[in-house]
């Protein structure tokens, strides 16, 4: 297979668009138990070393949150998908 393709560059916009408007609203759905639910229904623990969103559902991880000096790590593996509403 010989497709072209680009670099991850182009996902700068797109994602832009997508992380611009409340997350918390958003919609997730559990990896491990499939449950679906806004993430401000997440049982959050932290803050040090960061925060973790846990499942209500199952209780298992769903998301990570680490910042540091000028930097953040966000770790979405325990979520299937993450459904929002963006601006037409």
């Amino acid at each position: 297979m010989t497709a072209e393709h680009l670099d991850g560059n182009a996902l700068a916009g797109p994602l832009g668009e997508i992380f611009a408007v409340d997350v918390v609203s958003a919609t997730g759905r559990c990896t491990s138990c499939g449950l679906e639910g806004p993430i401000a229904s997440l049982r959050v623990y932290g803050p040090d070393p960061g925060l973790v969103g846990r499942c209500p559902g199952c209780d298992e991880v769903v998301l990570r949150l680490v910042r540091g000096p000028g930097t953040a790590w966000l770790d979405l593996r325990g979520t299937v998908s993450l459904r929002m509403s963006v601006p037409d």
